[in-house]
């Protein structure tokens, strides 16, 4: 059987996943969710084949990191599955029911959007919140992974796939791509007529080469060029937390800051105390001139940094002269994913969140919100960075479309 007849029976299997109950998808991801616990040693050894095989390869460590399964973050997978069962169903909801003048009464109903296709990179959790979200709200998915996490990804896809014959369903309610060529990514974005929507997580190039490539639809999420700009009111303890937890909690993710902006008033005293916060997580440092005759022994920012999301200990910084000039230098660097301002100064607060067009903006915190989980929305497929159909974190809403079901009695026009 070759690819494209393997996401057909994706395509055909869809159609029984949609008339599921909503308690009959929460029973497969509560027996998932065991799954999970249940396989620990199993899903550790495999991920370790992926972990050996990203230090043979030179992978920094940061990224190594994102791959990195351990016995407490399977239990948070599976606890996140858990999350995502706690949530009301989303399929089935009435969004607007009235009569129209013609008698015919029509009803607006939350339905499935039918296959949802996902490429994506490093992070093997995905794959488990892919395919928690997608049964969810009565999807099917077809699964591409990264080369880095092949073996963790299929250790995980094969879980879920157990979980489904041993309940009588249909496993190919889900499937993962094993081919990890890049032949079959590209086939992949032109399974017009079998993927209904595909969503490309990961890096720049990633999802540019989808956007470019695909001519199934396409909802951009993922690249997190991240800013956080100090005003001259700002709290100087409350900033540097802010940017401590922004850079050095997790910074693999695409909510992790990438960029400070500090204003002209506060910089010279405020950037030592940064750097020496920074230091202890030995975050390297790349500034303008003015950050330079401060911070003289780092490296000077190039154009490039500021276009640069690091996923690593790199943080770039440049001395603005007000919160203007600081919009002004996001809306050119942007991926529109998360921006932050520390003030005290709710006029300049409003400006800048009102000013700037990304998916989530802060006000006196972290970056590191932007998560489905922290929305309380479970788990979340992507970070949408675009507009339509859905934007920020992607959660059981956005993974539902809509259809009108008109009931009559006899009326014809």
């Amino acid at each position: 059987m070759d690819f494209k007849d393997k996401c057909t029976l994706v395509k055909d299997a869809s159609f029984e996943l949609m008339v599921l109950s909503n308690e009959e998808r929460d029973d497969i991801l509560i027996k998932f969710a065991d799954k999970l616990r249940s396989n620990i040693p199993y899903l550790l050894s495999e991920n370790e084949k992926d972990i050996e095989k990203a230090a043979e390869n030179g992978i920094k460590e940061s990224m190594v990191d994102r791959l990195r399964l351990t016995e407490k973050r399977i239990n948070d997978m599976a606890d996140s599955v858990m999350d995502v069962v706690s949530l009301p169903g989303v399929v089935g909801e009435v969004l607007d029911e009235y009569a129209a003048k013609s008698g015919i009464n029509i009803r607006k109903v939350r339905v499935p959007i039918g296959v949802v296709g996902i490429i994506y990179e490093s992070r093997p959790n995905v794959t488990a919140d892919c395919f928690t979200l997608c049964i969810k709200t009565g999807n099917a998915v077809i699964l591409k992974g990264g080369k880095e996490a092949i073996n963790s990804n299929m250790a995980i896809a094969s879980l879920a796939r157990e979980t489904l014959r041993e309940m009588g369903h249909n496993e190919n309610f889900v499937y993962l791509i094993e081919d990890i060529t890049r032949e079959s990514t590209n086939a992949m974005m032109k399974l017009n007529g079998i993927i209904d929507v595909l969503i490309p997580r990961g890096g720049k190039s990633l999802i540019d080469s989808v956007v470019k490539n695909a001519t199934v639809p396409v909802i951009e999420t993922g690249a997190g060029n991240c800013h956080i700009y100090v005003d001259e009111t700002a709290d100087v303890s409350m900033a540097l937390s802010i940017i401590d937890n922004a850079k050095t909690s997790r910074p693999s993710v695409c909510n992790a800051v990438e960029t400070v902006l500090i204003h002209e008033n506060i910089y010279k005293e405020f950037l030592p105390k940064m750097a020496e916060v920074l230091s202890k997580n030995n975050v390297q440092l790349r500034g303008c001139e003015k950050t330079l005759s401060v911070l003289t022994d780092i490296t000077p920012a190039t154009e490039e940094d500021y276009y640069t999301e690091y996923n690593d200990y790199i943080l770039a910084i440049k001395v603005v002269s007000d919160v203007r000039e600081a919009v002004s230098h996001i809306r050119k660097y942007s991926t529109n994913h998360s921006e932050a301002i520390v003030t005290r100064d709710d006029k300049n607060a409003e400006y800048f969140v009102s000013s700037i067009d990304s998916a989530a903006l802060y006000v006196n915190a972290s970056t590191r919100f932007t998560d489905g989980g922290e929305f309380m929305l479970g788990a979340e497929i992507g970070i949408s960075t675009q507009k339509l159909h859905a934007r920020g974190p992607m959660g059981l809403k956005e993974l539902t479309s809509y259809k009108y079901i008109i009931f009559g009695n006899g009326e014809v026009r």
